[in-house]
């Protein structure tokens, strides 16, 4: 086992690496700034607008990648990351960071969808662990503050979706045209506590921790199925249930996040719970692992009707949720997991012609047409977390 988990780190420092020179070399917009807002898979940049997830997700990326491998190149891409994001999104007037810019950095839509300022406090923080810069963590906390004051629903708990620019309610909440328009979602609860998680590590306030503790409850409590242990998607204010879709790329990366969130805040009531929540959750993600070795996008109950894409995000996450399981349990079928979906990334995922990932294959294993290699959402994070997460975790792993 040591062998398998020493080939493991050696194959993910030389995908870190790879992931990292391929948006070095391909996303930097040197005619406008930034970085590009779309790429094709081979390798061309389109004039696209550009999204507050993607500049958020490169510049966390590269920050955590900095921390992991010290590459002064990687470092040059955070400082671009963080330069571009506190000139042109940040909103200077209501504070906050736009949705979306033009190609020349414009304000282009001007929400504030409560997710993509989660990422902000994300990359911000991250940036800060390896700049040092007072004003990182100052907006970094800002915001936090401001997401407390106007999205923070202190009737029932939670987070409303989205605000208009000056964070005033918003009709369409919706975070991209597939979700629906409810107020509350599963997916920006994940994200908040994540990010508010990362920010504990460096601004360790007493308001903060009880944010996170009220998440943790919110999953407890009204995300996670208490008999499936599959997360619901959407919610309305009062937190009931409005969608029976599963996702088994949320249900892996959740398991793994909230006993993340649990550890950093250090409440040893919390760890217990979110360890015993992280198992179920990973035994239910494991419905969604075919035969070939993938996991498999979404299953919709209510058709009984099976999704089989294998996108390229639910692979980087089942990595470390089973990865995080067998830390737990020392159940070697966790651990059989995360090898038998890297290796299906390694044969289906990467595009060994022209690097990086692909957004992800269809049943056939075929990539999937029209989807980006760069863009609004298809961003380093992902995988390059991924890659990051578990050479720290096979580093700390004992092995009798």
């Amino acid at each position: 086992m040591q062998q398998q988990l020493e080939n493991l780190q050696s194959e993910l420092k030389e995908e870190l690496a790879h992931i990292t020179n391929w948006w070095s070399t391909y996303t930097v917009d040197e005619e406008f700034g930034g970085f590009h807002g779309k790429v094709t898979n081979d390798n061309h940049a389109i004039f696209s607008p550009k999204g507050l997830v993607l500049n958020a997700r490169i510049l966390y990326t590269f920050s955590s990648a900095y921390l992991s491998d010290h590459k002064e190149e990687n470092l040059a891409i955070a400082n671009r990351a963080y330069q571009y994001l506190i000139s042109f999104f940040k909103d200077k007037e209501a504070g906050g960071f736009y949705w979306s810019l033009s190609i020349e950095g414009k304000p282009l839509d001007t929400k504030k969808q409560v997710y993509g300022q989660a990422f902000a406090i994300y990359a911000l923080t991250e940036y800060y662990k390896i700049a040092k810069i007072e004003a990182a963590l100052t907006l970094a906390a800002a915001t936090y503050q401001l997401l407390e004051k106007h999205s923070y629903d202190s009737a029932n708990g939670g987070y409303i979706e989205a605000h208009t620019k000056d964070w005033s309610p918003l009709e369409d909440l919706r975070l991209s045209e597939k979700d629906q328009n409810d107020k509350k979602s599963m997916n920006t609860h994940l994200h908040v506590i994540e990010a508010y998680a990362n920010l504990y590590l460096v601004w360790p306030s007493d308001d903060l921790k009880t944010a996170i503790k009220n998440l943790l409850a919110n999953f407890k409590n009204h995300i996670v199925h208490p008999q499936t242990a599959h997360l619901q998607l959407f919610f309305d204010m009062d937190w009931k249930v409005k969608s029976t879709l599963i996702s088994f790329g949320h249900d892996i990366e959740a398991a793994w996040l909230l006993l993340e969130a649990a550890e950093i805040i250090n409440d040893k009531e919390e760890i217990q719970d979110f360890k015993i929540l992280a198992l179920k959750m990973a035994d239910a993600a494991t419905k969604g692992i075919a035969e070939i070795g993938g996991l498999v996008y979404e299953f919709d109950p209510e058709k009984q009707h099976w999704i089989n894409e294998f996108h390229w995000w639910p692979q980087a996450e089942a990595m470390v949720g089973f990865f995080n399981a067998w830390q737990i349990a020392g159940n070697e079928n966790y651990l059989a997991a995360t090898l038998k979906i890297w290796d299906f990334t390694k044969k289906h995922i990467k595009n060994h012609q022209n690097g990086e990932w692909f957004w992800g294959v269809d049943e056939s294993l075929l990539p999937m047409p029209n989807e980006d290699k760069a863009g609004f959402w298809k961003c380093p994070y992902h995988n390059g977390r991924a890659c990051i997460e578990l050479i720290k975790r096979i580093n700390s792993t004992a092995i009798d």
